[in-house]
């Protein structure tokens, strides 16, 4: 299986992608693991939050295809423990898929689209992070899930 997280926008902060390349570089000692950055949607200020959305939503399902599982990380969804977020990948890797595809929207949230073509979503939290921070929290995570799955030391219970 291979991990996919898909996030809209560059993150500006260089200790955040510093704290990125340490968690996906750990990850990738267990997984298959790329981050695709899509870039900003241009000229913003004339755009509907609808618009912004659908055409954000466009760019994302244009990086997929039909068998991918696509996850939407998206504050209304379930939550997990770390725990139970290991059991979901242990899930999804038993049950012979290829890509497992995160996704983390704009500043708006998900287009109806997407919404449609999700398969599952999942909440890291109540409260909310800017989205450069769910990238580094949703990475370091799926390393969390991968150690807890394998019985290693970093995940104390």
């Amino acid at each position: 299986m291979k991990i996919k997280l898909i996030a809209i926008g560059k993150t500006d902060s260089k200790e955040l992608e510093n704290l990125m390349s340490i968690y996906t570089n750990r990850l990738t000692h267990y997984v298959k693991f790329e981050v695709l950055i899509i870039p900003d949607i241009k000229n913003t200020k004339n755009l509907s939050e609808s618009e912004q959305k659908r055409k954000e939503g466009e760019a994302i399902l244009k990086q997929l295809v039909t068998s991918d599982i696509l996850i939407l990380l998206d504050e209304k969804g379930k939550q997990f423990s770390s725990v139970e977020f290991s059991e979901l990948l242990q899930k999804r890797m038993n049950s012979g898929i290829k890509n497992l595809i995160f996704v983390i929207g704009g500043p708006y949230g998900f287009s109806s689209a997407i919404q449609e073509r999700a398969n599952q979503k999942i909440s890291l939290s109540k409260m909310t992070f800017s989205h450069q921070m769910v990238r580094l929290f949703i990475v370091e995570q799926l390393y969390r899930g991968y150690t807890i799955l394998k019985n290693e030391p970093y995940h104390h219970q």
